[in-house]
């Protein structure tokens, strides 16, 4: 034993095998007066660690399972080990490791999994209460704990994953890092980043392949658009500026629309490490007040970012509009700007609804073009949905103090507008040069499925419940049922609720290489391209393209590369931008709680969205925080689950409660430990 204060600990609990003791009772037994407690506690945890020592409630105690001769000998890998930064190497032991994406878990042979939970000590044995759905307890042996406590919150190796498919089996785990107490916010979200594989720091060879990048004013082969009107709206907290716009008007006086977005693949090189980290993470998570982004900030928030004032290198596309606001032709180009102003949507809302300001007669015309655009659109087939997010006001230390609805304002719908149109002449090309040539050119497509007519009959007969009733064709459903569902919901107290149920009852978008169109636009063509900072799929669209408009005599080599590389590429992206979209969930939800649970007994109005065997969920109308109402917390009768007709029905009084009904809750638990709400009716 190297340490000489653990040498001490450890011979005092020899001395006296079958005794536990107080940390104050063994700094006075080994009269240690120049040590404090948290020096001894990091000895006791090395003892810990290594197998030597148990912990139960604050009394430490030796380890009857140890054998006594062989005690002196253990050494432990993770002894004076200090948490852990990142997640566990890709390799251990020889062995490959899961990214583990919160999917359902798949295991073969030698594979590592991963996993969160918090740690509980019960009847001389370690256990891992995992976050997600395992049916079993991971055993901790006291060997794998560097040091674990009853209520951490702890990342967990599964020692044996081939057995989680044996349903008698016991599954083991060893103690990779703790995170913290179970139930504190910071431990809760690092938990969440560990369990979606998310790290906001990014290798040394990253950081150093990114810190040697400078910024260089380039107009060679360039459109030079410095002098042009063009100026970035974004979210008013946004750092990384991905897009800019323009409007002009041609010599036969035709709208010219200008989207101007970020050149990052003049930075970002195939085959270097910048790459394959940005091809890893695939996306920026936003966690409410934090970014886990995709590339360093020295790029993300700077030198790709179209800052105003400053130049800045572009992939610009200029569409131009006939007299009905048709595409009539469009060209892409590389190009170099000067953004000449940065606002923020409500900064440009108000300019165009007082009709004074920085570009006020820009800003005007644009409106007026995209809500040409947008009526076009529906018109020739593409859903409109309208869905509710939130935004947390925090304090300076991060806490929530406030929940508000986000509103989305024209100057949002604005940019939306223009960020597809580009989206879709951009795939136009590609699509109009494999007609060309006669040959298909391989490219990353944004695509959305027809919905599955089972999904949407469930939904119809869901809705009925609201009133509604919308008929479901086979095999193809009529999207002009579903489109007339959405125009008679709107402005009613249910339209997000069945928004949200019809964007559920759907295909779900994805990256691909086979072009199959985008249902819900109504595009036959469609892609990612504006937002190649927070994005990999529109870094790799920016690369092709690159390669498609060079005048190359032998494009072939190219072509045969895209279509060997691009059906991983856009799976593996797919899967980032599900495991985004679910830690992006998590931590609202743990946000929600840690809100809600200071309002404990508080009453407020909600709305039903939902009906189960346990309860019913409830919606806060107010903040968008959903929980749950157990039919057992309701004491005025004994309410049974109606599945056939999707309601509650009390057996005694005949009480009916449905989807859509207004209600009034009051908050009677809140638990950050298990992410669950409960509500009571009142």
């Amino acid at each position: 034993m190297n340490n000489p204060v653990s040498q001490k600990v450890l011979n005092l609990f020899r001395t006296y095998p079958k005794d536990s003791f107080r940390i104050n009772t063994i700094i006075k037994k080994l009269k240690l007066k120049d040590i404090t407690k948290g020096e001894l506690r990091g000895s006791l945890n090395n003892l810990i660690g290594a197998g030597l020592v148990v912990k139960r409630n604050n009394l430490y105690s030796l380890n009857e399972f140890a054998s006594h001769k062989d005690k002196s000998k253990i050494k432990s890998k993770h002894r004076n080990k200090k948490p852990h930064k990142e997640l566990i190497p890709k390799k251990v032991s020889g062995k490959k490791q899961i990214e583990f994406t919160n999917l359902d878990l798949k295991v073969s042979q030698g594979e590592i999994v991963t996993v969160t939970g918090k740690y509980e000590f019960y009847r001389d044995r370690g256990l891992l209460i995992a976050d997600w759905r395992l049916k079993k307890e991971i055993i901790i042996p006291h060997s794998e704990n560097i040091g674990a406590e009853h209520g951490d919150k702890i990342l967990v190796e599964i020692i044996n994953p081939n057995e989680l498919k044996n349903e008698y089996s016991e599954i083991y785990g060893r103690v990779i890092e703790i995170l913290g107490a179970s139930g504190e916010m910071d431990a809760e979200i690092l938990a969440v980043m560990r369990k979606f594989n998310l790290s906001k720091e990014f290798p040394l060879a990253v950081n150093d392949e990114a810190n040697r990048i400078k910024f260089k004013s380039e107009t060679r082969g360039r459109l030079d658009l410095r002098d042009e009107i063009i100026f970035t709206i974004d979210p008013a907290d946004a750092k990384d500026f991905d897009d800019a716009i323009s409007l002009t008007k041609n010599e036969n006086s035709e709208y010219v629309l200008g989207v101007h977005i970020a050149d990052v693949s003049h930075y970002v090189k195939e085959n270097t490490p910048l790459d394959a980290e940005a091809l890893k993470r695939g996306t920026s998570v936003y966690l409410v007040n934090s970014v886990v982004p995709m590339l360093p900030e020295k790029l993300s928030n700077d030198i790709c970012s179209l800052k105003p004032n400053v130049d800045r290198l572009t992939y610009s596309v200029f569409i131009t509009l006939n007299k009905k606001y048709s595409v009539k032709s469009f060209e892409i180009s590389k190009s170099i700007i000067n953004s000449k102003r940065r606002f923020s949507y409500e900064e440009a809302q108000e300019i165009i609804e007082k009709g004074k300001g920085d570009y006020v007669k820009e800003l005007k015309k644009m409106m007026a073009v995209s809500k040409k655009l947008t009526e076009l659109r529906i018109k020739e087939g593409s859903l409109d949905f309208e869905t509710k997010e939130v935004k947390f006001v925090t304090d300076k230390k991060g806490k929530v103090i406030s929940i508000k609805i986000k509103e989305r304002i024209e100057t949002m719908r604005m940019i939306e507008e223009f960020m597809l149109l580009a989206n879709k002449c951009v795939t136009k090309f590609v699509t109009n040069l494999s007609k060309e040539h006669k040959t298909t050119y391989p490219f990353i497509y944004r695509v959305h499925d027809n919905p599955d007519p089972e999904k949407l009959y469930t939904l119809s007969e869901y809705v009925k419940q609201f009133g509604y009733d919308i008929k479901i064709s086979f095999p193809k459903p009529d999207k002009n049922e579903l489109k007339k569902l959405l125009e008679i919901v709107k402005g009613r107290p249910e339209e997000y609720v069945i928004n949200d149920l019809l964007i559920r009852s759907m295909a779900k978008a994805i990256y691909t290489d086979k072009n199959i169109g985008h249902y819900g636009l109504g595009f036959d063509d469609y892609t990612h391209f504006t937002s190649p900072i927070r994005r990999y799929p529109d870094l790799m669209v920016h690369r092709i393209l690159n390669e498609y408009q060079k005048e190359k005599k032998n494009i072939k080599p190219k072509i045969t590369f895209y279509k060997k590389v691009l059906p991983d590429i856009c799976k593996q992206n797919t899967l980032s931008e599900i495991n985004a979209v679910n830690a992006e969930r998590d931590v609202i939800k743990l946000k929600q709680i840690e809100y809600i649970s200071k309002h404990i007994g508080e009453e407020f109005d909600g709305m039903i969205t939902g009906i189960m065997e346990r309860g019913i969920f409830i919606e806060l109308s107010e903040i968008l925080v959903e929980g749950m109402v157990r039919y057992k917390d309701m004491p005025d009768d004994y309410y049974e689950f109606d599945a056939r007709r999707h309601i509650a029905i009390g057996r005694r009084r005949r009480n009916v409660l449905k989807a859509g009904d207004i209600v009034r809750v009051k908050v009677i638990r809140a638990n950050l430990d298990n992410k669950k709400i409960d509500f009571l009716l009142i």
